[in-house]
């Protein structure tokens, strides 16, 4: 078991080493640990003197920088929930969320988080007890749902170090002096707890302004990265940079690059590996279940496809539609469970009745898993498409397609069909020119025809979320919408 009395904490490192480089914003300026320490302190004494209390709501619309990191460190340890939020929404998403959550303070940009500062002792808060982020699903279909967790009542160094050991267990990471790139938003779940856990770990953290690939090299070579986390959507743009930009970064720094958010095609995850190394870790989860299963490169390339086994505390289960264990290598609905402790829906106690079966979660995924414990994931339930009695996994044919060159992008969607109950639509956006033709000739080996998109047509975007998960009911939507009527 790991020693959690040696493990740092970030108020630790920064006591001992104020002057550790913490931050590298997006725009190359530098906060210390103990600059960031003073300044996450000021804040939260500012929120208290605001009269908030244990259990109150916090939210922040806040592109990604120190300000944001300030809010949730201030937040996390006075007991407070803390509401990141999309900064491309509309007035009226943020109001609803607003609205949703309660929030009795709202941070609107670096103004504010230094108003709240302003006047403020920068010692640490009294009574120092953890909070949580609550995050609001991305929303794909319907309104976005807060996930809630109940307080600890812990001091955040007790919560930490079992954080820490979870990401060596599961990612290889370990406390010292390392650096972690952002590349993501911090108002989802992954890149914003890893950047906790990254200066948990005394590790610095170097924020991209955005992510351009070519971007995203410079700061890996220019800071030395260590690890990152990513989404699939940006292995594949990177691999579409011409072989001289490539060529002209060295990246041999990397330790650990994180990914998860989307399934990755297993060829663009092995062309990132034959460039990188075997450097890729994988988990899968959800905002609900958290990092539920996890797979170290060597166990990926072994078994390629595979989002790994069981991470620590969890457990897992594979039914059938009538609540049944399906036999190993055979779909059927994935459930989830861990130790670590549940979730609610704010204010939605059907909604969270609905997503569990007794005390295990189903994150909505129709997977298999063989005989050594590995997860296959096959599609999202609600994307399952059956054409003529049969069932047809867009996420299967996407990945084939998206092995062919001149495809940078897809989405596989089912519509109606007199005949067929749904017929399979294919959406592409072409890398350079291809025909129809030539993509079902590079379909016919990979796939048995039943599979084969009856329809192919390109566009010139697709819609995905931030973190690279394609709005599938989007592009439905758009596709059914320029339809004909009969």
């Amino acid at each position: 078991m790991f020693d959690f009395s040696e493990t740092p904490s970030f108020y630790a490192i920064a006591g001992a080493h104020p002057e550790r480089r913490a931050v590298v914003d997006a725009d190359g300026s530098v906060t210390s640990f103990g600059e960031l320490l003073a300044r996450v302190n000021a804040v939260s004494h500012g929120l208290r003197a605001r009269g908030l209390a244990v259990g109150d709501v916090v939210a922040g619309v806040l592109p990604n920088g120190v300000d944001a990191v300030i809010m949730l460190l201030a937040t996390g340890q006075i007991g407070l929930y803390y509401v990141p939020i999309n900064w491309h929404l509309t007035p009226p998403e943020i109001d609803y969320i607003l609205s949703d959550c309660d929030a009795r303070i709202v941070v609107y940009g670096p103004a504010d988080v230094t108003a709240l500062a302003n006047g403020q002792i920068t010692k640490n808060p009294d009574d120092r007890t953890n909070g949580t982020v609550m995050w609001y699903t991305s929303g794909t279909t319907g309104f976005p749902k807060g996930v809630q967790r109940p307080l600890t009542g812990k001091a955040p160094e007790e919560t930490m170090p079992l954080y820490a050991w979870f990401l060596g267990e599961v990612c290889d990471l370990q406390p010292g002096d390392a650096v972690h790139l952002v590349t993501s938003p911090m108002y989802h779940s992954a890149p914003c707890a890893h950047v906790v856990f990254a200066l948990n770990m005394g590790h610095t953290i170097v924020i991209a302004p955005r992510f351009e690939p070519d971007t995203i090299l410079d700061l890996i070579d220019r800071y030395r990265v260590d690890n990152a986390m990513m989404v699939p959507t940006m292995f594949h743009r990177m691999l579409h940079l011409p072989p001289e930009v490539r060529k002209n970064h060295d990246l041999s720094s990397l330790r650990q690059v994180i990914h998860t958010g989307a399934a990755c095609p297993i060829a663009v995850k092995k062309a990132i590996m034959d460039w990188w190394g075997p450097v890729l870790y994988e988990y899968y989860g959800s905002t609900e279940s958290a990092i539920a299963f996890s797979v170290k490169p060597q166990d990926w390339l072994a078994r390629p496809g595979t989002v790994g086994r069981a991470a620590p505390t969890f457990e897992a289960r594979i039914l059938d539609d009538n609540g049944d264990e399906v036999p190993r290598g055979e779909p059927g609905l994935l459930y989830v469970k861990s130790i670590l402790g549940t979730f609610q829906y704010r204010k939605d106690p059907a909604r969270t009745a609905a997503s569990m079966r007794d005390d295990w979660y189903a994150p909505g995924d129709i997977a298999s898993m063989d005989e050594d414990g590995y997860l296959f994931i096959r599609d999202r339930r609600t994307d399952l498409i059956i054409s003529g009695g049969v069932n047809i996994y867009p996420a299967e044919i996407e990945a084939a397609l998206l092995e062919h060159p001149a495809v940078a992008d897809v989405a596989v969607i089912g519509v109606p069909d007199e005949e067929w109950g749904h017929r399979v639509v294919a959406l592409v956006l072409p890398s350079r020119d291809v025909t129809p033709g030539e993509l079902l000739d590079h379909l016919r080996p990979r796939l048995a025809r039943f599979k084969h998109p009856r329809v192919i047509e390109f566009r010139d975007e697709l819609p995905r979320t931030p973190t690279g998960k394609l709005s599938r009911s989007k592009v439905r939507a758009d596709y059914l919408a320029g339809q004909p009527l009969d």
